[in-house]
């Protein structure tokens, strides 16, 4: 299988990364619980920085600080410089939690972030164009590609090594071998 393309013309990737959501307040010291989409170990160390990315229309992003950190079941705890309290902190409630896309390591051969996945266009090798990638799904027994059409139609494909033929995340093309009968039995329609 091949996996990644070296030719400059394709797709632009997003500058930033989401590494992370910011749920709710913790306590009055102005700790913030968060959910983590990073594996990077030291991501949240303090001293690190990220973008905080508020959720309310016309906001723009805050390069924030981390103080502080540490982990709980289902994510961490965490501080920020300058929001010392717990008023301070409520005020990023919501906010996606970004760094920007040179901070985070390559992937490595055979294997892609779900930030390059996205808005791939899928084509198997007797079907043709399947659609393109709007959803990365993991359902506990691995990852699914939620494809759309430009019918509104959804199919949802195992993103497995045995259906994988290339992936060239560049050119933002997914070929897929998959076995008969997949795309009638997994496809919706609107």
């Amino acid at each position: 299988m091949t996996s990644r393309s070296n030719a400059d013309e394709g797709r632009t990737l997003p500058a930033r990364v989401v590494v992370g959501r910011v749920r709710k307040a913790h306590g009055l010291a102005g700790e913030l619980a968060i959910e983590i989409d990073s594996d990077v170990a030291d991501r949240f160390a303090p001293g690190s920085f990220l973008w905080a990315v508020r959720s309310a229309a016309g906001s723009r992003p805050e390069r924030v600080c981390l103080a502080s950190c540490r982990a709980i079941r289902g994510g961490a705890l965490i501080g920020f410089e300058g929001y010392d309290d717990r008023d301070a902190a409520d005020t990023l409630r919501g906010a996606v939690l970004e760094v920007d896309r040179d901070q985070v390591p390559p992937a490595g051969d055979d294997a892609w972030y779900w930030f390059e996945l996205m808005g791939c266009r899928c084509f198997d090798r007797q079907r043709g164009a399947l659609g393109t990638v709007v959803d990365v799904i993991e359902d506990g027994g691995g990852l699914l590609l939620d494809l759309a059409d430009a019918a509104d139609r959804r199919l949802l494909v195992p993103f497995v090594r045995a259906f994988l033929v290339s992936v060239d995340v560049k050119a933002g093309r997914i070929d897929l071998r998959l076995p008969d009968g997949l795309v009638e039995t997994c496809t919706s329609t609107p």
